[in-house]
């Protein structure tokens, strides 16, 4: 490898770390010692026990744990019956009407929170559980990208379990769900970093603090310590730790659905 090369990756390695290395470690220096570039001298672990009592962190972690991983487990479901009703060998029309409306299907995609809170709150879902889940559950991303993966799958498969006497239900339960694991995990783990990380959503929809997630519970930790960002910083640290280690977990199941789903 060219000299110039390896000094653009180590400059890239650089810039891409060193960021991170000091927002760990800043999450345990002393408020004295918080805007030092060289190594603390002392590591604590007060700002972290702080966050963890003083604050109701662990509430708000809770419950972003909870909305994301229900929207997860309920948008897989939901997505991919969905694509598999739009494959071919349920209707072999749909690929005609699937490119029809792929513009109004990336516009419902983007989505617009503002007439999505109108529904909200006419329906009484303001401060509730439902109300942070529910429109979460509406994306269209996941079903084309599954119905991507649906169109090849072999159609051998499906005609042998129709010749078995499997019907539609039967072949999605036992034929192409179980093909479908590494695109499903690919997608639990986009849509639970992306329902984890919400932010405006959840801003809008729920003012309860019993109901705040960990987002908004930053945001408001900003307000209520404006002067102490130790304190911010080991917040933010604790509502990262997740959302890594669910990145680490599943980068594989990742790299195989963007291998098996291209575009066809």
């Amino acid at each position: 490898m060219p000299r110039a090369r390896m000094l653009a990756a180590y400059l890239i390695v650089f810039v891409t770390v060193a960021p991170l290395l000091w927002f760990l470690l800043s999450a345990f220096r002393p408020e004295s010692e918080l805007y030092s570039l060289g190594w603390p001298q002392d590591l604590t672990l007060d700002n972290v026990a702080h966050v963890l009592t003083e604050v109701p962190f662990l509430r708000y972690l809770a419950n972003s744990a909870f909305v994301a991983v229900t929207v997860t487990v309920i948008a897989l479901f939901l997505h991919s019956m969905a694509a598999y009703a739009l494959a071919p060998v349920v209707c072999p029309r749909t690929r005609f009407r699937v490119r029809l409306g792929g513009g109004d299907a990336a516009d419902l995609a983007a989505g617009d929170p503002g007439a999505a809170l109108i529904v909200v709150r006419a329906l009484g879902l303001v401060d509730t559980y439902a109300g942070l889940i529910v429109p979460g559950l509406f994306n269209a991303f996941g079903i084309f990208l599954l119905r991507q993966f649906y169109l090849g799958v072999p159609r051998e498969l499906e005609d042998a379990a129709q010749l078995d006497g499997c019907g539609h239900w039967r072949i999605y339960w036992h034929v192409v769900l179980p093909l479908s694991r590494p695109v499903l995990a690919a997608l639990a783990v986009l849509f639970f970093l992306a329902n984890w990380n919400s932010f405006l959503w959840p801003l809008a929809v729920a003012q309860d603090e019993s109901l705040r997630v960990v987002q908004v519970g930053i945001a408001s930790l900003q307000g209520q310590y404006a002067s102490k960002t130790h304190y911010v910083i080991a917040a933010g640290m604790l509502a990262a730790l997740p959302t890594v280690l669910v990145f680490l977990l599943g980068q594989r199941w990742l790299v195989r659905s963007l291998k098996t789903t291209g575009l066809r």
